[in-house]
């Protein structure tokens, strides 16, 4: 019968330690994928910041595919405050997503040192 539990502890234990590394992987690729966005935010934050000291009448253009289309000033900055209320809004679904694994892989860990903790409260019981 304790071996028979042990297999049983073994295989839980096993099973959870998958679980906790897929979600660690999962974890880094949510935060590469955050600092890649970040990255494009910041420059996207650049153009911004140089759009606002061109005078309105200056040619602009915007890149499209391979090739660039004359644009508005206006159109340009309006196209750029699109691009940044979805990368936001992307980093913002990602952070929630990150922080939704985290939450998981905390209760596999505890999963774990509860399972540990009830197999010492059975070997101590026996012990007595």
């Amino acid at each position: 019968m304790a071996k028979l539990v042990d297999l049983e502890l073994k295989k839980a234990f096993a099973e959870l330690q998958v679980k906790m590394v897929e979600t660690r992987k999962k974890i880094n690729i949510i935060d590469a994928q955050i600092d890649a966005l970040d990255k494009v935010l910041k420059f996207i934050e650049s153009t911004r910041q140089e759009l606002n000291v061109v005078p309105n009448d200056t040619n602009t253009y915007i890149p499209v595919s391979r090739m660039f289309l004359q644009a508005d000033l206006g159109d340009l900055k309006e196209n750029i405050e699109e691009r940044v209320s979805i990368l936001s809004k992307r980093i913002t679904e990602l952070e929630n997503k990150k922080e939704y694994l985290e939450r998981k892989l905390r209760e596999s860990e505890d999963n774990i040192r509860e399972m540990v903790q009830q197999r010492k409260e059975q070997i101590e019981d026996k012990t007595n």
